[in-house]
């Protein structure tokens, strides 16, 4: 019998961010929004049978919360994202862009190469405006070649892409915040 699928909100210093997931991995994330209730409509859209467990990812959240409330966080890369029913291709772009560490950036084309696949620029730029765990797989690290900031479709838009940019520039990366862990820290 499969696991049921859970949703979390809770509150960041930014405004209310929500989760998807089960104990097997993490299926959606929300950017932090003024009102859990549209939060909650965004995470129900895509998984409208999802239960509301107020526990879930509590470690995970931990780390949220203190990534918006300014600490420079790595997130655990024990925590497994589901990502089905994507292309192999998909699943390489995204897990290549989730090793992008906190305060670096990289081009889309740089991205392409990294996946070997040089001309894809374009087709990542429109994956990345399709990733299910914003924030985690960080796609607001990936930028124009010429060093602009590009498009961000995440709720929040731009804005938002920039805001984080900047708070993950001024941190200090050499106090980096983690919680060790391993897929245990799910619960």
């Amino acid at each position: 019998m499969p696991e049921a699928v859970r949703y979390t909100i809770f509150q960041t210093g930014w405004g209310h961010f929500g989760l998807v997931g089960n104990e097997s991995g993490l299926r959606r994330t929300c950017l932090p929004m003024a009102q859990a209730r549209q939060v909650e409509s965004l995470l129900l859209e895509s998984h409208p049978t999802a239960l509301y467990d107020r526990r879930l990812f509590q470690t995970l959240r931990r780390q949220i919360i203190a990534y918006f409330d300014g600490a420079c966080v790595n997130f655990n890369r024990d925590i497994p994202i589901l990502l089905e029913g994507l292309s192999p291709f998909a699943h390489s772009v995204l897990t290549a862009c989730r090793n992008v560490r906190y305060a670096e950036t990289i081009s889309y084309g740089e991205l392409a190469a990294k996946v070997r696949c040089p001309k894809a620029a374009r087709a990542i730029g429109g994956l990345l405006a399709r990733n299910p765990t914003p924030l985690i797989i960080p796609c607001h690290r990936v930028v124009r070649g010429d060093g602009k900031i590009g498009g961000f479709s995440a709720a929040g838009g731009i804005p938002l892409k920039r805001r984080m940019l900047e708070i993950e520039e001024r941190t200090n990366s050499s106090a980096v915040w983690s919680i060790p862990g391993s897929r245990s820290s799910l619960g």
